[in-house]
């Protein structure tokens, strides 16, 4: 593994708005972008010795993997559970590269959710396969034959490690491709089939009605599509502490790579907004920011939201017939992109004991669902996010996290239409969870100091991800495939133009580590272009994590007039 050896100078201001580099200087790498993908490119480009600089047009790194704070509550948006929390393995060892972890301690669930329907009825998936099973019999011992097929599934799973993010697939060597090849050819079969099965289809077949919803809700809610696989694979990584919450969460991921990359000599600007890029003969050139400075460079990499790279920033100039696939067909059909979210915060006064499971989504009735605005499912997810990790809340306060699947379109109508509708609505998600959680919990409501919401117009108007989603494309659709071919076939390049690639969910699929991961598959096939030999090393960070790491962060008034705070 290659170490810190060398020490790259740090670049002014005159090294980057010149259109020629300084003789003798290494390459320079214009990155759109610091989220998680942005940062790790950054990361991986001044390891291999490139000059870089990232520009922002937020105030904080980490685009959707991010936090704000209000009246001394921390709201962490992003992370679920994070795969890659285990030593050993190849999604760690990114996480190690990108200081990612460094300090931190890990909190990890005997649970992976719970799922209880309107009667108060529940089910609890435990990623240990042995409690699961006796679980899931004792609630209903008629549907013995499915229970223990999923179990034996998931016990299988669990023998099966597969993290393919160290090496950009076109660039794999043999002995990586035999590697892989003996962990996938002796569990085909069982790869095959469970990736053949959609949940739905399995759910359907048991005799509990319970279990028939409750099987859809693993990952808290339906994400409609997913197949038997995707909920093996994770609940087997949890079963490992594989899948835990790190300490500072969402917002101390993305500072802690941030800070690796500025270790590494690297430099973001905040609040540059990137209008154009640049682009003489076919070549990418530079960028050009909202306030007219050009910035220039020897490669961009834009990780930013996909489409908007592709039409707007570049003009839709470079097409081929896969990104029209990708970034005009499949972008607008339904189901492709993984859903957005409405977000509701709850600041608490006092404890909140959900019993063993921090996170559970509640079946709502129909009625129920109806007064949620813009709802797509009968669902809600109360998950205890005090218990994840520390600093979340005040001291003797705690914080829950409510979240439901909504519609974009829904939201984005009304804020365009009226902002003083689009409020309303707000306060009606707000005044729905108090009713909810004091219905579930009576006299909670007299201990809520705040409710804050996000919808997901909020998310795009943020981080400008298409439709407000988190996750960009849904895995296992029909634009799985193309994605792949674009990561592996088109080099993250798009056709006709040098000089640029792309990065991030809107190329690799959605998930932290697969954003981590397309950083530095960039960066590999980058190298290969500047005449750059690929260099990364684990992060020697060991300062114990704090809060007051996180920084700053936007304080929003608790009246704020602002249309995206809460109630």
């Amino acid at each position: 593994m290659a170490t810190d050896t060398t020490a790259i100078p740090k670049d002014t201001d005159d090294d980057w708005s010149s259109r020629e580099r300084t003789p003798g200087t290494p390459p320079r790498v214009i990155v759109v972008g610091a989220g998680v993908a942005g940062l790790s490119t950054g990361c991986y480009a001044r390891m291999s010795g490139a000059r870089t600089r990232i520009f922002e047009k937020h105030v904080l790194p980490g685009g959707c993997c991010t936090a704000w704070s209000r009246d001394g509550y921390l709201f962490d948006y992003c992370i679920e559970w994070l795969i890659g929390t285990a030593p050993g393995n190849d999604a760690h060892r990114v996480w190690r590269e990108l200081g990612a972890l460094d300090g931190k301690t890990v909190t990890n669930f005997e649970l992976f959710n719970k799922v209880e329907d309107e009667n108060g009825r529940s089910v609890t998936f435990y990623n240990d396969p042995d409690r699961l099973e006796a679980h899931l019999l004792a609630l209903s011992p008629a549907d013995a034959p499915l229970i223990r097929s999923f179990t034996r599934d998931l016990r299988r799973f669990i023998d099966i490690e597969l993290y393919p993010f160290l090496t950009a697939p076109a660039l794999r060597t043999v002995r990586e491709r035999a590697a892989t090849l003996r962990t996938v050819l002796p569990a085909f079969r069982l790869f095959w089939r469970t990736a053949a099965t959609p949940m739905h289809v399995f759910a359907d077949r048991f005799q509990d009605p319970l279990l028939r919803r409750a099987f859809r809700n693993i990952f808290f809610q339906d994400p409609e599509g997913f197949p038997l696989l995707p909920y093996l694979f994770n609940m087997a990584a949890a079963h490992h502490l594989n899948a835990g919450f790190p300490q500072g969460g969402s917002l101390g991921l993305s500072r802690s790579i941030e800070n690796r990359y500025l270790s590494l000599g690297g430099e973001v600007t905040y609040r540059a907004r990137t209008e154009k890029i640049l682009v003489e003969n076919d070549r990418a050139i530079g960028i050009e920011l909202r306030n007219g400075r050009r910035y220039f460079a020897e490669h961009i990499v834009s990780a930013c939201d996909g489409r908007t790279t592709v039409h707007h920033l570049l003009d839709g100039r470079y097409t081929s017939p896969r990104i029209d696939k990708l970034y005009h067909d499949l972008i607008e059909r339904p189901g492709t992109l993984f859903p957005a979210v409405v977000s509701a915060f709850v600041g608490l006064r006092g404890d909140f004991d959900p019993g063993e499971a921090h996170s559970t989504t509640h079946l709502l009735t129909d009625e129920d669902g109806r007064r949620l605005p813009g709802a797509l499912q009968n669902s809600l997810v109360v998950q205890a996010r005090s218990r994840y990790s520390d600093g979340f809340a005040p001291p003797g306060r705690s914080v829950l996290h409510c979240t439901y699947f909504s519609d974009y379109a829904y939201w984005k109508g009304l804020r365009t239409r009226s902002r003083r509708e689009y409020r309303g609505r707000k306060h009606e998600v707000a005044d729905f969870v108090r009713t909810f959680l004091e219905h579930r919990h009576p006299g909670i409501n007299d201990r809520i100091d705040l409710v804050d919401i996000a919808s997901p117009a909020t998310t795009h108007r943020y981080t400008g991800n298409h439709n407000g989603s988190i996750l960009a494309w849904k895995a296992f659709s029909d634009a799985d495939d193309v994605a792949a071919r674009l990561v592996g076939k088109d080099r993250m390049r798009l056709p006709g133009l040098s000089g640029f690639s792309m990065a991030g969910q809107w190329v690799g699929m959605g998930g932290l580590i697969r954003a981590a991961s397309t950083g530095r598959f960039a960066v590999q096939y980058l190298c290969r272009e500047l005449g750059l030999e690929f260099r990364a090393w684990e992060s020697g960070g060991a300062e114990p994590w704090h809060p007051g790491m996180l920084g700053e962060l936007p304080q929003l008034d608790r009246w704020s007039a602002r249309e995206d705070t809460g109630s």
